[in-house]
């Protein structure tokens, strides 16, 4: 052990939070992980949270313990040290007061990062203490996602700025290594991404910068990007082009292609999708997990009359279930989880989907390719040669699909699809208006699941208030004298809310829906006929929900409609 590492651990007992035992137990954990830190070692096995060790050993040396979402750094002192120095040694100058700059850090044993911050910014440095995720949260929202990136690819002799525009004009794709920064740039936005829990990325150039959003929970967030950014534009769309196997010459027209990558030993598959736009080309990325676990039929958020009926539909021999909703409605995941509920060793099952989203054992999943005439209704006619009992077909969009869906029901299978209504009534008129006759859709469709998504709560910080009576009316009368609303919390970045849930209209097809669907009858009648019978719709699926504190009010009235 050197002179540093003793004195490390004698500071360490000096700060008297942890036993001989705990101390012996660290240096063991030390001594068998040569490349683990002293401060890692210490929170990960001493039996102390982060927080506590910091106060302990800052107390004990004289250093600072800093609340990072209250004190903001001057800019002064973020300009004192260059994004890469910052990201190297996972320190925030936030301070630069008589010549000493002020640095957070989360190891107040790391001696190299103190020594390299003194002769890069020039100057004496004081060492302040913060837990390390707030460290890397504060870095990333003063100098921005991949800041360090940025800056290394404006001091690289590769690129040409065009001075007038504020963008690349030239970029050397042969020469990105794996080490290039470009290409570490756009590698950062994706894990970043995917750490956030965002469904899609989106790159859109501005007059005066290039912004990037991240949708997570189907709301856009803003990321934290360097401002000179907006310099290199052309690079970054570029790499991403490549990524995707796309032509990097072509700007005129929208493009689509894959990116196939793997974060954290999890393969993710990247649909990436190009628009031409004023100021550059919009890039849409959608992130998608190959091998997501499936979400379980139980644990989709039914109530007990809901889940009742979808079983009993899904094991039926045959007939058409469709699932209705708009785009991002998880539509996707309640067919996954279906299929996955009915997947046994005794059923043949097949897909047709565009694209194939996730990848299921034991189901034959085939990709649409319009280019080719692949498409829907040809992929239908196919299955009906290879003895299927159970078919899924990614959407319902023309008369012919349709058609071919409801033989196919008619004649002993059972098909699964999703149809762009705004409820669970309204598919049967959207299929009349597709030319399909109303006795046959009667005869086939026995049953339709309207689907919308609300953020769920986030359990660490919810609060429970008093019921505003103003959102009720006499159709919706409170179920308790109390609600919960969004406060917001590390654990959810301050948002309020921590994943999704879905919000369901189970609509089960019987004689009196029958003969409705023969007299053409509207939406409206049907679903009052449905009302009758039992089904909640989306907005008393959705005041449910808020009553248990699963969701709150104000996500109920974004995502329902008044019915």
């Amino acid at each position: 052990m050197n002179n540093n590492e003793s004195l490390a651990s004698s500071i360490l007992r000096a700060s008297g939070i942890y036993s001989d035992e705990q101390l012996s137990r660290i240096a063991a954990q030390r001594a068998s992980n040569p490349g683990m830190s002293l401060t890692e070692a210490a929170v990960k096995f001493g039996g102390s949270k982060e927080l506590e060790f910091l106060a302990a050993v800052g107390k004990t040396l004289g250093m600072e313990v800093v609340d990072l979402e209250r004190r903001q750094p001057s800019p002064e002192a973020l300009t004192k040290v260059p994004a890469s120095a910052v990201y190297q040694f996972n320190a925030l100058p936030i301070a630069l007061s008589d010549g000493v700059l002020t640095v957070v850090t989360s190891d107040p044993f790391d001696t190299r990062a103190a020594d390299g911050l003194r002769l890069i910014a020039g100057c004496r440095v004081r060492t302040a203490l913060a837990q390390k995720e707030e460290v890397e949260k504060a870095v990333k929202k003063y100098y921005g996602v991949g800041a360090d990136a940025i800056e290394k690819m404006i001091e690289d002799g590769r690129y040409s700025v065009d001075e007038e525009f504020g963008a690349m004009t030239k970029i050397d794709v042969n020469e990105m290594g794996e080490e290039a920064s470009i290409v570490r740039f756009v590698n950062q936005i994706i894990a970043e991404a995917d750490h956030q829990g965002a469904t899609d990325i989106h790159i859109e150039p501005q007059e005066t910068e290039l912004r990037i959003r991240y949708r997570i929970d189907g709301m856009l967030h803003k990321v934290d990007v360097p401002p000179q950014l907006n310099r290199l534009k052309s690079a970054i769309i570029s790499r991403i082009k490549v990524m995707a196997n796309l032509d990097i010459a072509e700007k005129r027209l929208p493009m689509d292609g894959r990116i196939g990558i793997r974060i954290g030993g999890q393969d993710i598959d990247i649909r990436v999708s190009t628009m031409p736009a004023a100021y550059g080309e919009s890039i849409s990325l959608r992130l998608l997990a190959k091998s997501g676990s499936f979400v379980k039929m139980q644990d989709l958020g039914f109530n007990e009359r809901d889940f009742a009926v979808v079983n009993k539909i899904i094991h039926r021999p045959n007939g058409i279930f469709l699932v209705t909703g708009p785009t991002g409605s998880g539509k996707s995941t309640s067919l996954y989880s279906f299929l996955s509920e009915v997947n046994t060793m005794d059923v043949r099952i097949m897909t047709a989907e565009d694209p194939i989203e996730y990848h299921m054992a034991g189901i034959n999943q085939v990709q649409m390719q319009a280019d080719i005439g692949m498409n829907f209704a040809r992929a239908l006619r196919a299955f009906l040669r290879q003895d299927p009992d159970i078919i899924m077909v990614g959407e319902i969009r023309d008369r012919e699909t349709a058609e071919i869906a409801i033989n196919a029901s008619l004649t002993g299978h059972m098909v699964f699809s999703t149809l762009h209504t705004n409820d669970a009534a309204g598919a049967f008129p959207r299929l009349i208006d597709m030319g399909v006759e109303p006795f046959l859709i009667a005869s086939a469709v026995a049953g339709v699941m309207g689907q919308r998504l609300c953020r769920r709560l986030c359990p660490k910080c919810k609060r429970e208030v008093p019921v505003d009576m103003k959102y009720y009316t006499l159709s919706y009368p409170p179920a308790s004298p109390t609600v919960f609303e969004p406060v917001g919390c590390d654990e959810c970045t301050r948002t309020g809310y921590r994943g999704r849930r879905a919000l369901f209209e189970v609509l089960e097809v019987d004689e009196d829906i029958e003969k409705a669907i023969v007299q053409r009858q509207n939406a409206t009648e049907i679903r009052n006929i449905s009302l009758e019978k039992g089904m909640k719709t989306l907005r008393e699926d959705g005041w449910a929900k808020a009553f248990k504190g699963v969701t709150s009010v104000k996500e109920i009235l974004r995502v329902t409609e008044e019915q």
